[in-house]
């Protein structure tokens, strides 16, 4: 073991499913098979089919996710990028960003939410993304909206001792790393606000490679997602059918001693999700500098 890794001690890494790519199960069985296969926890995307956000007792469903998860020894991240969770005919709509006030509320409600429900399941995490700026809308305006409507949400957190991970989404307005910086520094820091990793975002968009990408955001590591993608095209792809080079990125999160977990993130793939599952865990686990074989 490398001495940079020796300090302060790096934890095999753990590795979770995002249930987005699981869609055609119900939530229980998704939990079970993925507890089956070994996996350390699981992405629990807020939707209509799992855990949905919106529909009468929230607070009751979310405890018997929690006592199911506790029974399956499964931990959990709280994920936001449900398509139409709000407007069954904007995806991703409403945004942070919209220009009607109201709009902009809903996204915000929703997240604080999402806070909530995350502290209720012992999640280490709740992510969430800036949305695309409409158009017509010049980059100050956008910028500015993002910031005053993402405060109460980082206050939320702060409250319920949750980490707000923001993630860079190709094509949004937060969009790279730069970018998440920006936003940091718009905010002041809050110490609530941290990241979200996308492993193949970075393959797809960023200057440097996935490796460094990690290196350059461990200080501010709160959630990693994780699949295959090609430079300059936004496709979440399974392990083996892109271009990134995967042993120096998990040597890479090793080395940060990030403890969240990695999760893998297919979400237009659940007409295959359960075997996908299968033999992502089992790439990962192959590779993976601490980790132990695959179960």
């Amino acid at each position: 073991m490398s001495e940079s890794r020796a300090t302060p001690g790096p934890a095999p890494l753990r590795y979770g499913y995002g249930t987005n790519g699981l869609t055609d199960l119900r939530l229980d069985d998704a939990l079970a098979l993925l507890a089956d296969l070994g996996y350390d926890g699981v992405g629990l995307t807020l939707d209509h089919m799992h855990l949905d956000p919106l529909a009468p007792g929230l607070a009751a469903r979310t405890a018997r996710v929690a006592h199911r998860l506790g029974e399956l020894g499964l931990t959990v991240t709280v994920e936001t990028g449900a398509r139409y969770v709000l407007d069954p005919r904007r995806k991703h709509g409403p945004s942070l960003l919209d220009p009607d006030p109201d709009d902009r509320a809903a996204r915000g409600r929703l997240l604080v939410t999402a806070v909530r429900t995350a502290a209720d399941l012992g999640a280490h995490a709740v992510h969430c993304f800036s949305g695309t700026a409409p158009p017509g809308t010049d980059p100050d305006t956008a910028w500015k909206r993002l910031a005053q409507e993402l405060r109460p949400v980082a206050e939320a957190a702060e409250t319920a001792g949750v980490p707000l991970a923001i993630e860079p989404e190709p094509g949004h307005l937060l969009a790279t790393l730069d970018d998440f910086h920006r936003l940091r520094a718009a905010m002041g820091d809050p110490a609530s606000l941290g990241l979200t990793l996308d492993i193949g975002h970075c393959q797809c968009l960023e200057p440097v490679s996935p490796a460094a990408c990690v290196r350059a955001a461990a200080p501010w590591l709160r959630h990693v997602q994780i699949e295959d993608m090609r430079r300059g095209v936004h496709e979440h792809l399974p392990f083996g059918y892109g271009e990134i080079d995967f042993p120096p990125v998990l040597d890479a999160l090793a080395a940060t001693g990030y403890r969240g977990l990695t999760v893998v993130e297919l979400p237009r793939h659940s007409h295959a999700g359960p075997e996908l599952a299968r033999t992502s865990l089992a790439f990962l686990r192959a590779l993976d500098p601490e980790g132990a074989p695959p179960p």
